[in-house]
């Protein structure tokens, strides 16, 4: 008690203690991690802060809303919501400096573009027209969508600005006469030369070295192409959690146990009770439920839906027979037959016709539901009377995506597709070809395969490493992570009889790690402010097992490291090297000479082009072409520093194309090459714009 007396009297004292050291804990992790941890930004554009409150909601939203069933991580939504967030900032500062403003009417179009709303029956008219008041009264009386319709008017906004902002883009995509011109000249003047050629690989490449000074040095004259994020280097070993041989074998004769009767103690009787086994037990669904990994499926399943390796056998059993166990995506499986079904599966194609009103995108052109019946009708007698024009009747006819490939659906079970469908396949032999109406339109369907199914038993157990088996594969990776630490990692693992992986270079915001992806977790130690170079760390990978990574380099934000840039910069340094080299060798005052001297012959080019530079035998030497057009005839040239080797050559002669009056034809050609012009806008806003990114501190 006096104990707890004393403590009560002081606890200002400890209280006043804790605190102070919880405040020292608080600062130096906030001096350690640069006050990163404060920021309330994500990022910003020019200047422009993004706030991470706003982002992650968006990021959430976006994980929300994934299509097809897609499952995005978080980092995935990040990345996709930052290019939206970063597009949206550069595109709404340029609209802002050319004062682009739209009204109602712009919004009301890009709205109306959506199928939902465009097609919606609530905003539509008698005639199966978009109605505005009808759109504009219903959320009078309907004040909840209200907030959702201004949130979506902020986005059309944007997007009529857009489309005004591309169209002046485009419109400024134009091409002059002169450009013409010089695209006529580029094609049609012809240059004919002797020429000399020493290809570099005359020259060994270990007779020319590249130093990373060199390589520096020329990423330095062309810094943009060279620009790189902060990024890492890891080395890495993945310890995998695979089974043992022991493990399989257990696997394997737990299985094949099930096949045969058991004899098992029940507590409640005292007595020992007999279990059938697979190949006798009368409630199949019970047992495999009871013994399998993988619930029991009562569905028929078509042969080419069955494991490949043992569909035959599997298709080809009788009423009640078993087969295995065999191995199938590392399970033990057993199968017995349950029965066969004639027709389960069928195969069809369609023509489809739609009218206004129906919920389908792209028509391939304005009709009536009266006008579409008569047509359906029409091409109906067509495919009936010649059912091999089918295929051709759908793709330039059929409103639906399948009439790419001739209107074909592939193989459907019973229930995919809508009722009055489903109902004519299933019911009519192959080979009938009909009509039927349904939301979409009117369909043409003509009935191509049907497939036999069988229906399964199936035990399947997974075969997982044993405990034993896990226990082995920690130690393994945990010894490797100790010793890797004051040791050669490659090496150690060498040692171990383990593999080093490719180095993988990784930046900030990366999720994916070499062989493992989604290894967010390895990333974020990497850029860690207190992992430095020859530090190694475990991680464990679920589903997957141990990677065990060391930090081998760090790169700084600006020029790529010179590992990375190697690959595009030292065969260029190289040819340079081996330039100079075979230079010195090309002595004499005729293209014999030069030859004889090189033990090369003279060769001739003929009527060549600058719009097509292709030397033949040689390749690719706009360099070499541009040259014999602005030489002299007759005059030996300088050594042209070539893209395959050096080039001495001799014009013989130059033709002029005869001069035209106008030149449209090749305008044309060149005004049809600037009208993609305009998808390198976003490319060049970006490149010129401040866009600092801090979702590494966030994610």
């Amino acid at each position: 008690m006096a104990v707890l007396s004393k403590i009560r009297k002081r606890s200002g004292l400890l209280l006043l203690a804790i605190g102070f050291a919880l405040l020292s804990f608080v600062v130096q992790d906030l001096f350690t991690k640069g006050f990163k941890s404060l920021s309330t930004d994500v990022g910003s554009v020019n200047g422009k802060d993004i706030s991470f409150d706003e982002f992650r909601v968006k990021v959430a939203n976006t994980e929300k809303n994934a299509q097809n069933g897609q499952n995005m991580t978080s980092m995935q939504a990040s990345n996709q919501v930052w290019n939206q967030e970063v597009n949206i900032a550069l595109l709404s500062a340029e609209f802002e400096k050319l004062g682009l403003r739209v009204g109602e009417k712009h919004i009301i179009e890009v709205l109306k573009s959506d199928p939902n709303i465009g097609q919606n029956k609530l905003f539509l008219n008698a005639a199966g027209k978009f109605d505005l008041n009808k759109f504009k009264d219903y959320f009078k009386t309907n004040p909840e969508g209200l907030q959702m319709l201004k949130d979506r008017e902020k986005d059309a906004e944007l997007n009529a600005k857009y489309q005004i902002y591309n169209s002046l883009v485009k419109g400024a995509m134009f091409t002059t006469e002169a450009e013409g011109k010089f695209k006529y000249e580029a094609e049609m003047n012809k240059v004919t030369f002797d020429f000399v050629s020493v290809p570099y690989s005359t020259v060994k490449d270990s007779d020319v070295k590249v130093t990373d000074e060199e390589i520096i040095a020329y990423m330095k004259t062309k810094e943009k192409k060279f620009k790189s994020e902060e990024s890492r280097e890891l080395d890495y070993v993945l310890i995998q959690d695979k089974p043992s041989a022991a493990d399989e074998a257990e696997i394997k004769k737990n299985v094949d146990a099930l096949l045969m009767p058991s004899v098992r103690y029940n507590k409640e009787t005292s007595k020992n009770d007999t279990i059938p086994g697979f190949r006798s037990v009368t409630d199949n669904a019970e047992f495999v439920n009871a013994n399998s990994d993988i619930p029991f499926d009562s569905s028929y399943v078509a042969k080419q839906d069955l494991p490949a390796e043992h569909a035959d056998a599997l298709f080809a059993l009788a009423n009640g027979d078993v087969y295995g166990p065999y191995m199938y995506n590392n399970y033990y499986c057993i199968s017995k037959a349950l029965g066969r079904k004639a027709g389960a599966k069928a195969k069809a194609s369609h023509i489809l016709i739609s009218w206004e009103g129906t919920q389908v995108p792209n028509k391939k052109e304005k009709r009536t539901k009266e006008q579409a019946k008569a047509k359906a009708e029409g091409l109906l007698a067509q495919a009936t009377a010649n059912p091999a024009m089918f295929a051709i009747l759908a793709m330039t006819n059929s409103d639906d995506s399948s009439a790419q490939s001739g209107g074909d659906l592939g193989f459907f079970a019973p229930g995919q597709m809508v009722k009055p469908f489903n109902d004519f396949v299933f019911n009519n032999p192959i080979g009938k070809i009909g009509l039927v109406e349904t939301e979409f339109g009117y369909h043409i369907i003509n009935v191509t395969d049907k497939q036999d199914a069988v229906r399964l038993a199936t035990i399947a157990q997974k075969i997982e490493p044993s405990e034993a088996t896990n226990d082995k594969i920690y130690t393994q990776a945990t010894k490797f992570e100790m010793d890797a630490a004051g040791k050669d990692f490659t090496a150690l693992a060498k040692q171990m009889k383990l593999t080093v992986n490719p180095a993988v270079r990784v930046k900030a915001i990366d999720e994916s790690f070499g062989s493992v992806s989604n290894q967010r977790q390895i990333v974020k130690w990497a850029f860690d402010d207190n992992t430095s170079i020859g530090d190694v760390k475990r991680f464990e990978v679920v589903n997957v097992g141990h990677v065990i990574a060391k930090l081998k380099s760090i790169t700084e934000k600006g020029l790529m490291s010179v590992e990375e840039a190697r690959p595009q910069v030292e065969l260029v340094l190289k040819n340079k090297k081996k330039a100079e080299k075979i230079k010195a060798k090309m002595n004499g005052t005729t293209l014999a000479a030069i030859a004889a001297a090189n033990k090369v012959t003279v060769q001739n080019a003929m009527d060549l082009s600058i719009e097509n530079p292709a030397i033949p035998s040689a390749g690719y030497e706009p360099k070499v072409i541009g040259t014999a057009f602005s030489s002299k005839v007759g005059q030996v040239s300088k050594p042209i520093d070539g893209n395959s080797g050096v080039y001495v050559i001799a014009t013989k002669a130059v033709t002029k194309a005869p001069a035209l009056k106008k030149h449209d034809e090749y305008t044309a050609k060149v005004q049809q090459q600037a009208v993609n012009y305009s998808g390198r806008v976003m490319p060049a806003l970006k490149n010129d714009a401040d866009i600092q990114d801090n979702r590494a501190d966030f994610y």
